[in-house]
């Protein structure tokens, strides 16, 4: 099947609905039992995550009949709904709050965001940011742009490539198992700065827009991962897996990292590596 511009235009309607409706009405509002743990102090779920999952999912489902629907929340409670990326002709992952640590802690960091995949292909991707109430979109094999409120939008394009001594980067070094979760810090004053806003769409989108010369993951569920990747890829970069494949939303080893180009990606691989 072909998902098309309309279609993409739908998909970040629904995002853009939902993060009014859902999202920022409870903003800065949560009571203590509205958040829950669930495997550590640092990944939680709240009540707003769970409320625009279901809107999400239930306004997809109307507007794309038969599509298979992978939120994050789901596949909490049922690891087999991954499975569907395979097997189903169109499927929509979604991350219904990224940087949900952020939101339940009042700072304005977090996002809303899907991909549709076409038979194990990343085909589309919205990032949404709700505070300021633009989305940063990708098509593949049409580029990658901001769409901002009054409907205008800018072509994004990543970074050129320097000097590693000048490259700022963020890292999700603390989810790579041992021993590279103790040993990549150590890595990290060849760059310039290496940080962590704690939150993947606001990382993929200043990457998308030039401002971060590279990207290092270590977990990549799908709903992180498949929208950023398209993202940063139709805006010009280099993103694949530590072992040198492409990505792919289906497959789940650890490590991705984008940069702006081949030569880019090789050189900081060695260095965080070697």
């Amino acid at each position: 099947m072909i998902f098309t511009r309309q279609d993409h235009e739908r998909l970040d309607a629904i995002l853009r609905e939902t993060a009014r409706r859902e999202v920022m009405p409870r903003f800065r509002r949560l009571a203590d039992g509205d958040i829950w743990v669930k495997q550590s102090p640092v990944d939680v779920v709240t009540e707003a995550d769970e409320a625009a999952e279901r809107v999400i999912c239930a306004e997809l489902a109307k507007a794309f009949p038969g599509a298979a629907l992978i939120g994050e929340e789901a596949v909490t409670q049922d690891p087999s709904l991954l499975s569907k990326l395979t097997e189903a002709e169109l499927a929509f992952v979604i991350d219904p709050i990224d940087g949900t640590l952020n939101y339940a802690s009042d700072l304005s960091l977090f996002a809303v965001m899907a991909a549709a995949i076409v038979r194990g292909e990343v085909v589309a991707a919205v990032i949404h940011e709700p505070t300021a109430e633009d989305s940063a979109m990708a098509l593949r094999g049409e580029g990658a742009w901001m769409r901002y409120t009054d409907d205008t939008s800018r072509d994004l394009r990543v970074a050129p490539a320097v000097a590693t001594g000048q490259m700022n980067g963020m890292a999700g070094w603390q989810y790579f198992p041992e021993p590279l979760r103790s040993t990549l810090p150590g890595r990290f004053p060849a760059f310039l700065e290496v940080g962590s806003l704690r939150c993947c769409g606001h990382e993929y989108r200043l990457a998308a827009a030039g401002r971060l010369q590279f990207l290092l993951y270590g977990v990549l569920n799908p709903w992180d991962h498949a929208p950023g990747v398209l993202l940063y890829s139709e805006a010009g970069g280099h993103a694949r897996l530590l072992n040198g494949r492409p990505y792919a939303p289906t497959e789940r080893p650890a490590g991705l990292l984008c940069a702006p180009d081949e030569a880019s990606w090789r050189e900081i691989r060695s260095i965080l590596l070697d």
